[in-house]
């Protein structure tokens, strides 16, 4: 067929699209190929998962992802289950979007690549396209995810079947739009996979592609990506740790320099979380130790990064101490818990780390955050309350980790009248002017922002 029959098989869903993993991108994936008029199955190991979507909701809190799951599994146009073999069977195209984490050594762990390719594998008919999308180490598509479909369908890539890698470049909290809106980098084992695959996509993708060499091309450009913007956040960090030295705010600094159009500091914060983020860098940091070629400046800023969460408690105990208070029995409220601001995601959230560090030092804590339910919360083994207000009640300090809007939002002047005076405000967040919050009555500390007088 050529490209304009293959878009209008695919709108008329005339063709199936397999899209394994219904994680926050492929769950999105699979959607925005519905929307489109896409027969479209799902596929995932997890039940819970695969019952949520059966009934209508969504797993994940991404803006819209809901209502388009409703309007999609009603009319059939998708389905999800957990039968890889069998769904690979059905499908004409196959998108890969498992989760690649990192083992307990912090090297990358493709177990779930490696079973999802061994299903397909299974299933896999000739002539099925197989667009891999997950984020991986330069070399994994042509080794691993080639090597065990090929083994277990008897069939050769780019003779058989078709084999193309094109990474998902999007940001929880705004996948829908990210998807479609960003230019889309890809490469395959052939041309005819190629114009294939960029067909195929160009049914959600509106931007575009940046067709390139090879697979270790487009795997390297996705980790290049989020190793860059690791190393600008420490670079942040760092700064931000030397402006409190100096007694300057570096909110104020960061805000005259990036009006400079070639300088792009961004926020510092008490973490840097997401999967993407610190994950992928240390992807890349791994290849390039066993080859030879190590990578210091991404192996100092994951150092620098990692360094954030005992910095902020260092604050919370310089405060507390200004306040003539010891951490070892102070009550800590923590505002935030989701690994960035307006998202609720706390898998990939380093809160735990930070709680952890507390306790340890004898402090009792509270958490609060206005995208989980304190029933959410006490699941993962958090006291909290329905409120910010009713979390800081009688508490030494008050933690804001996260900049959700719904903080911005919060009045010190009314904040303060539930906590145990003289009572400590750490902004981890960028939620507070340091002015405000000192003339409200806390005593204050915030990440880069040095310009406390207390």
């Amino acid at each position: 067929m050529n490209p304009a029959d293959i878009v209008d098989a695919v709108r008329r869903g005339k063709v199936v699209i397999a899209v394994y993993g219904l994680g926050w991108m492929g769950l999105s994936t699979a959607c925005l190929f519905a929307e489109a008029g896409a027969n479209v199955i799902g596929v995932d190991t997890d039940s819970r998962v695969i019952e949520l979507i059966n009934s209508g909701r969504s797993p994940i809190s991404e803006p819209n992802l809901e209502t388009l799951i409703r309007k999609h599994i009603g009319t059939g146009r998708f389905s999800v289950t957990s039968n890889g073999k069998e769904t690979a069977a059905k499908a004409a195209v196959i998108i890969i979007v498992v989760p690649t984490l990192l083992d307990r050594r912090n090297r990358p762990d493709y177990s779930a690549v490696e079973k999802a390719c061994h299903e397909i594998g299974r299933g896999l008919k000739p002539g099925c396209l197989v667009i891999f999308e997950s984020t991986v180490s330069p070399g994994t598509t042509e080794t691993l995810v080639k090597e065990t479909i090929e083994k277990n369908s008897g069939f050769k890539a780019g003779l058989d079947f078709g084999l193309t890698y094109s990474p998902i470049r999007a940001t929880a909290g705004r996948a829908l739009q990210d998807i479609i809106n960003y230019p889309r980098v890809i490469a395959a084992i052939d041309s005819r996979s190629l114009e294939v695959a960029c067909t195929v996509l160009s049914v959600i993708i509106r931007s575009g592609f940046i067709k390139v060499r090879d697979f270790k091309t487009a795997e390297t450009t996705k980790l290049c990506e989020n190793t860059y913007r690791d190393i600008n956040i420490a670079l942040s960090n760092e700064l931000a740790m030397f402006c409190e030295h100096l007694r300057v705010d570096f909110d104020e600094i960061r805000a005259a320099a990036n009006s400079q159009p070639y300088c792009h500091l961004h926020v510092p914060g008490a973490w840097v979380g997401g999967q993407c983020i610190p994950q992928n860098p240390l992807f890349l940091i791994d290849v390039a130790e066993d080859l030879g070629a190590p990578l210091r400046i991404a192996t100092l800023a994951r150092k620098i990064n990692d360094q954030m969460p005992p910095h902020t408690i260092r604050l919370v105990i310089d405060a507390l101490r200004t306040c003539r208070k010891n951490i070892k029995r102070a009550k800590v409220a923590i505002l935030g818990v989701s690994y960035r601001a307006n998202v609720k995601e706390i898998k990939f959230s380093p809160v735990k780390e930070v709680i952890e560090m507390l306790q340890k030092r004898g402090a009792k804590v509270t958490v609060f955050d206005p995208y989980f339910t304190p029933e959410e919360l006490k699941k993962f083994g958090y006291v909290s309350a329905r409120t910010a207000e009713r979390t800081v009640d009688g508490v030494d300090c008050v933690l804001v980790t996260v900049g959700h809007d719904e903080f911005k939002r919060l009045k010190l002047d009314s904040l303060v009248r539930f906590v145990r005076k003289p009572a400590a405000l750490i902004d981890a967040g960028h939620v507070f002017s340091p002015t405000a919050a000192e003339e409200a009555g806390f005593i204050y500390r915030g990440i880069g922002r040095g310009v406390w007088t207390k």
